[in-house]
């Protein structure tokens, strides 16, 4: 469903809720279900998947991916070529950059063009979860239901399930999908207590146990 068919406070919940002060450029598509709220931008290209959320003010780059069941908070900014999956969480003000080395200027002083980078994406598997004011620097990956905490700084690759907190961000536990932490259950074992799921850690990564 193209962006711009309805508007908030639609009474039809299957088609986008996207509101006037929305800057929507060409060839954007979202979902059925979702909502873009106030003053936020949706740059040319973007795709935002099916029942998101996205909140006011919130920046989304030109061609960036938004999986399905998304929830983005206000004040976050996506650059592109950002990727997200599935069932992500943005938190407040949190920010995916795209450069890892920023200069306004080339070594002969002009200023930098659009053709003087090359910009470099973050990646965000399914249900992980980025918390408020997060900086996740260029080139990084999130692995599935990943957790990484408020004012943290990401500028490695987080594994699945991994909760992460600090600058530069480091491992300091283990997350369910629920998102709580992992409770050790043997030598190499974790549990999630919500929800029963067993777990095995081998080479500092996190399996989940098959039924």
């Amino acid at each position: 469903m193209r962006a711009g068919s309805k508007r908030a406070g639609s009474a039809v919940r299957d088609e986008p809720l996207i509101a006037s002060t929305v800057t929507v450029e060409d060839g954007v598509i979202v979902g059925s279900g979702s909502a873009v709220w106030d003053l936020s931008t949706l740059r040319s290209g973007a795709r935002i998947g099916q029942r998101c959320v996205i909140g006011r003010n919130v920046f989304v780059d030109t061609g960036v991916v938004v999986g399905d069941n998304c929830k983005i908070q206000n004040n976050a900014l996506l650059f592109a070529p950002a990727v997200l999956g599935n069932g992500v969480f943005v938190g407040p003000a949190a920010i995916l950059t795209n450069d890892r080395n920023p200069r306004a200027v080339n070594p002969d002083g002009s200023l930098k063009s659009a053709d003087d980078w090359e910009s470099t994406g973050i990646t965000i598997e399914d249900g992980a979860s980025i918390g408020a004011g997060v900086i996740v620097v260029a080139g990084t990956r999130i692995g599935s239901w990943a957790l990484v905490a408020a004012g943290a700084v990401v500028a490695s690759d987080v594994p699945p399930f991994a909760l992460v907190a600090g600058v530069p961000a480091r491992r300091i536990g283990w997350v369910g999908r629920t998102g709580q932490r992992l409770i050790k259950s043997g030598p190499s074992n974790w549990t999630c207590v919500d929800t029963g799921d067993q777990f095995v850690e081998r080479e500092q990564l996190l399996h989940k146990v098959d039924a």
